[in-house]
C-alpha cells in the first residue's frame, strides 16, 4: 500500500511540475506577444501621438453628378467612366479645398483608390 501511495505521489509530483513548466512557457508567450503589441504601438518610446480621425467622402453617383453639372460630361461619361469619375473627385476636392481655405480651416486632402 506504502509503494501504491509513494508512486502515486511521485506520478502527482511529476504532473504538477509540468503544469508549471507549462505555465511558464505560456507567460513567456504572453510576454512577448504583449512587448511586440507594444512596440507596433510604439508605447515604449514614450511619447506616442494621439490617435487622429479621417473624414471620408464617397461620391454615390459620380456619372450622374457629372452629367448633371457638366454638358461634355454627357457626352464622355458612357464612353470613359472612370476618367469621368476621378475628375468628378478632383473637382470635388478642389471645391471643398476653396470652401475650407475660405473658413480659415487647414487640411490635408487626398484622393484614395480602394
Amino acid at each position: 500500500m506504502t509503494v501504491f501511495l509513494s508512486f502515486s505521489f511521485v506520478l502527482l509530483l511529476a504532473v504538477t511540475i509540468c503544469v508549471l513548466i507549462y505555465l511558464k512557457q505560456q507567460r513567456q508567450t504572453i510576454n512577448a506577444a504583449l512587448a511586440r503589441l507594444d512596440a507596433l504601438n510604439g508605447s515604449d518610446s514614450g511619447d506616442a501621438s494621439d490617435p487622429y480621425m479621417v473624414l471620408t467622402v464617397r461620391v454615390l453617383d459620380p456619372i450622374g453628378l457629372a452629367k448633371r453639372e457638366s454638358r461634355s460630361a454627357r457626352v464622355v461619361a458612357d464612353h470613359m467612366p472612370a476618367m469621368v469619375s476621378k475628375r468628378v473627385y478632383q473637382q470635388v476636392m478642389k471645391e471643398l479645398g476653396e470652401e475650407l481655405n475660405a473658413r480659415g480651416i487647414e487640411a490635408e486632402m487626398a484622393v484614395e483608390y480602394r
